[in-house]
């Protein structure tokens, strides 16, 4: 099928789920380039694929391709170079699942937020839990940044109190991060853990502060404190070497 207008039906709702209301009222986010396209499908997380008429896919799909002309696939794709547009389901968690935990208050940053996520996989955290408040994890420039990893990982959005307190049940150890005091990362060597990284500019909210069993740090030179994800790299490389 091929859609010549930018006024039709699936493309007005197409481009709705640029707007995160729209996307939570619908459970569903859009993805571009082919890569990303071919990590959601094999995570069995793709609904639906629309892509510039004239082009393929260089993988084989079982799920419905919706041609566009290049005036339509113009109007809604975000990246300049996109010739193939995903639909996905979303995936709201509730499950702690794994050893290692990383929690997220308050991250803003989509670039940070999506690095985040890509060292989480990288360096084998099973599940990243997100205050209620963090950036939206469906936002375009989140799910770019992960570089597909979004579909690798667990990841469960709830309030930080309530998550600590189910960790702790579970004999979680649960640590803090500041950048001038605690123990170093690097001596911290637990078998099941999770990190609680603070936002950008304000750190850890005190509340979440007093909850946790103690604080590790990174230790620099000349500078006071890192980059959020780059931080987080670090922390998580440190944490999870043999």
């Amino acid at each position: 099928m091929l859609i010549t207008s930018t006024d039709n039906k699936k493309i007005k709702d197409l481009i709705k789920l640029k707007d995160k209301k729209y996307r939570d009222i619908e459970n569903k986010f859009i993805i571009e380039t082919e890569n990303l396209v071919k990590e959601a499908y094999l995570e069995g997380r793709l609904i639906e694929v629309f892509l510039l008429e004239g082009e393929a896919l260089s993988f084989n799909i079982d799920i419905p391709i919706f041609y566009v002309t290049e005036k339509v696939m113009k109007k809604i794709k975000g990246v300049k170079t996109s010739k193939v547009i995903g639909v996905c389901e979303k995936k709201n968690s509730l499950e702690y699942t794994g050893k290692k935990y990383l929690m997220l208050d308050r991250v803003s940053d989509p670039g940070n937020l999506g690095t985040i996520i890509r060292s989480s996989v990288a360096f084998g955290i099973d599940t990243i839990i997100l205050s209620l408040d963090c950036c939206d994890i469906y936002n375009d420039k989140v799910i770019r940044a992960t570089e597909g990893a979004i579909f690798k990982i667990n990841i469960v959005i709830e309030d930080l109190e309530e998550a600590i307190n189910n960790l702790k049940k579970l004999n979680i150890p649960i640590y803090g991060t500041d950048v001038a005091s605690g123990i170093d990362a690097s001596s911290v060597k637990e078998e099941s853990i999770c990190i609680v990284i603070g936002n950008e500019g304000n750190g850890i909210r005190e509340n979440i502060k007093k909850l946790v069993k103690e604080n590790i740090y990174i230790k620099t030179v000349n500078v006071e404190s890192l980059n959020v994800a780059v931080a987080t790299s670090i922390i998580l490389y440190e944490i999870t070497k043999k």
